[in-house]
């Protein structure tokens, strides 16, 4: 009887002190919200945009706060243990896939290393994504760590992203030649069935290069479907694309499509008489020697896009941009000015509506993929310059909570206004094509 009771005795005893430690630990979780993360719980409902972004914002902050917490736990259990444990943790503690967990390990591991970021993405300063991209990048080079949080606080992910390849290219030392070697070394592809649906898919991933190539391609054969289509029985983006993909493989003797294969863009210095800063269409920047190595194996048309050497300005004599005209959009725009989709993914658009009267020229065109286009034509979308850098945007309709305004009248006075201002943004550009030379640079197109 007295045994019985000392070890029940015991027993509560253990479960107390266990409770109490559960507890304290916690607390050191949880408690004390200035120390770690609180958002407060709030009915979201009947909120004005700027309240509900405040929110977004908050949420936004202690997400990448705890991101920070997770990749620490991670961190330290990969060095207590191992990283088989610590993905055998998140899997069970967060019913995470093995791919989930192998990347969260390996970016804590990563971002271990260095303390700046850690404490950028603690502080709730910097996205959880944009730390990742910079703990993956200090893994493959050097980098400048502090120029990358300062980035990472004030641009979106894409320009981000963009950034850092720029930077990674810079700190080399080879001209990104390692980079790139590294990356076709990564190449891989799969096909296999889908057990659940029973259709086939085909995946892979290539180098910069070599997968702009394949995408030119392919997106040069969904132009020339899209021509031969039935206008009111159009088949969906997704279903052209993989259409072409079909013909182009199964059907060989068709051909490519006529078009634009590959664009390559570098800067002539004329003083030192050389190439410099080549790069894909895109921005992606690219060693010269492997733009040596393309020129040697295709044939190159070189455009130098001027006032004088290339006729940008249509007028009302076509409707659709030209092949010099794609290229130097392609340049000036990098890809669809909406939502940053690729340049073959585009469509050119004339700001100013053809119906209205505008022409295609140069300045009156940019680059729009299918749905930020359909935005444009059919929800309102409005077409933005900015004064500062010469970069176009596309800006929604006014939402619920801006003040009412007739959208019809809008859309009009903004196309009169742009009509009266497009020939004195055609002189500006034209002025700045013709004074390329005095700049001691222009900008040379390669095309294969």
């Amino acid at each position: 009887m007295l045994l019985s009771l000392a070890t029940a005795m015991l027993t509560t005893m253990r479960f107390a002190h266990t409770q109490a430690e559960s507890s304290k630990t916690q607390h050191s979780i949880t408690g004390g919200c200035g120390a770690t993360v609180c958002i407060n719980a709030i009915d979201v409902a009947g909120l004005s945009e700027e309240m509900l972004r405040e929110q977004i914002s908050l949420i936004g902050q202690a997400e990448s706060k705890l991101a920070a917490l997770k990749s620490q736990a991670l961190a330290e259990i990969a060095c207590q243990h191992n990283t088989v444990t610590a993905e055998r943790v998140v899997r069970e503690e967060l019913r995470s896939s093995k791919r989930a967990a192998y990347h969260d390990v390996k970016a804590a591991e990563q971002l271990a290393t260095l303390q700046d970021t850690s404490q950028a993405l603690v502080a709730g300063e910097i996205p959880q994504d944009h730390a990742r991209l910079i703990a993956r990048a200090s893994s493959e080079g050097p980098i400048n760590e502090q120029s990358l949080i300062k980035a990472a606080k004030e641009q979106g992910y894409d320009e981000f992203e963009k950034t850092l390849r720029r930077q990674q290219h810079d700190l080399s030392g080879d001209d990104g030649q390692a980079i790139l070697e590294r990356q076709k070394q990564k190449r891989t592809a799969r096909m296999f069935k889908n057990r659940d649906t029973g259709m086939f898919i085909l995946s892979g991933e290539y180098d910069p290069t070599t997968g702009e190539h394949i995408a030119a391609v392919v997106a040069a054969k969904e132009r020339e479907l899209w021509n031969q289509e039935d206008p009111k029985a159009r088949r969906t983006p997704q279903q052209r694309m993989a259409d072409a993909l079909a013909e182009l493989i199964l059907e060989s003797e068709k051909g490519k499509a006529k078009g634009i294969a590959l664009v390559l863009v570098a800067d002539y210095d004329a003083t030192k008489r050389e190439l410099v800063n080549a790069r894909l269409a895109d921005g992606n920047p690219l060693p010269m020697q492997e733009l040596v190595h393309l020129a040697l194996q295709a044939d190159i048309f070189p455009a130098v896009f001027d006032a004088k050497t290339q006729n940008l300005w249509l007028g009302r004599s076509r409707r659709t941009a030209t092949d010099a005209q794609r290229i130097a959009l392609t340049i000036r725009d990098q890809g669809c000015i909406g939502c940053g989709a690729a340049p073959n993914r585009c469509f050119s658009h004339h700001v100013v509506f053809w119906k209205n009267g505008g022409p295609s020229d140069y300045p009156n065109l940019v680059l729009v993929c299918n749905d930020c286009h359909h935005n444009i034509h059919d929800q309102g979308w409005q077409t933005i310059k900015d004064t500062r850098t010469g970069k176009w945007t596309t800006q929604p309709p006014p939402g619920p909570f801006d003040e009412p305004f007739n959208l019809a009248s809008n859309i009009l006075e903004s196309n009169v206004l742009k009509n009266s201002m497009l020939k004195e943004s055609i002189l500006e550009d034209s002025a700045a094509f013709s004074s390329s030379d005095s700049l001691g640079e222009r900008t040379l197109d390669l095309v294969l």
